[in-house]
């Protein structure tokens, strides 16, 4: 089942788009080191285990001990990309922080199926709380991808980044709204479309919600800004300031849970630089089992539940 608000032709998961761009990056990079607890097929690994069988390590389910024979790999001098889904990769949160992080080491952290995109599996797969694991931690990046041709750009961006990073993965597939031949630049947010009245802040796929829930509010009389956060830490103040100023409003939307992600970051980053109105669209709950776009209606991250908001929020100042 779609979104049928969705306009689009195309469907990627980032998932997919993820173990290609590893793949290939593996045959640039001899120093790449894929490793994964026992969800190879998931993160579409299973090239890289067929062409690389020395250059692939399955740790199985014991995510604690593949975080720290990352860290081993990465003192070795190899670039170390680990992956399983972002719930798992919150149960070796302890050896994150303190054998990569604290010693500050290059190791890509796929977490994959984050937020409600696992959505079958039911609330104890479903990654609501992994955003705000990492980006408390000192010297984690923590980058999520728009869609597809993101992904592409992100992880060789990430390879070739200094320190620990993670990288958040989607299951569903989801439109792709942005080209492969933008530029992508670690830190930087993306202006999808110009607006006066309001700016909508999406990271992941709810950034192609948003541009939909513009046009449709573009129809109600309102012109929204749309901008894209795939790099949640650094965080683009620069950016989200400056069109904040532009439209006096801000909304954002996240498929994680409403404190410590996208709606963190940017209240943070506005408190301490433009204070304007704002509203967080985000999970107020753990997950359930269900069908993917009725899940995300009933949480309200959806086009339409976009759209209610910033109509309320409009109409009241």
């Amino acid at each position: 089942m779609s979104d049928p608000a969705l306009k689009t032709d195309q469907l990627v998961a980032t998932r997919q788009a993820f173990g290609e761009a590893l793949f290939e990056c593996m045959k640039e990079r001899e120093e790449v080191i894929a490793l994964t607890a026992d969800l190879g097929e998931s993160l579409r690994m299973l090239t890289i285990r067929d062409e690389m069988p020395e250059r692939f390590l399955d740790t199985g389910v014991a995510e604690a001990n593949m975080a720290g024979i990352a860290a081993g790999l990465a003192l070795g001098g190899y670039v170390p990309v680990a992956g399983t889904f972002g719930i798992f990769l919150t149960r070796a949160f302890d050896h994150i922080r303190l054998q990569v992080c604290q010693n500050n080491l290059h190791v890509v952290l796929v977490g994959s199926h984050g937020g409600v995109s696992n959505a079958m599996d039911g609330g104890s797969a479903h990654a609501l709380e992994d955003l705000a694991y990492m980006r408390a931690l000192p010297n984690m990046m923590v980058l999520f991808p728009a869609d597809a041709n993101e992904m592409k750009q992100a992880l060789p961006a990430a390879v070739n980044a200094k320190g620990p990073v993670y990288l958040r993965l989607y299951r569903e597939p989801t439109p792709v709204i942005t080209s492969a031949s933008e530029v992508f630049e670690i830190g930087k947010a993306r202006v999808l479309r110009a607006g006066s009245d309001v700016t909508i802040i999406g990271t992941g796929p709810q950034s192609a919600f948003a541009l939909q829930a513009a046009e449709q509010l573009q129809d109600k009389g309102i012109s929204a800004e749309v901008v894209s956060v795939h790099t949640l830490q650094p965080f683009d103040v620069a950016t989200v300031a400056k069109s904040a100023a532009k439209t006096g409003r801000v909304v954002t939307v996240e498929d994680h849970n409403i404190n410590g992600g996208l709606g963190s970051a940017v209240a943070e980053a506005l408190s301490e630089n433009e204070p304007t109105p704002l509203r967080r669209i985000g999970v107020r709950q753990f997950g359930e089992s269900g069908e993917y776009y009725e899940l995300i209606a009933k949480l309200g991250i959806d086009t339409a539940g976009i759209v209610r908001v910033v109509k309320d929020f409009v109409a009241e100042l």
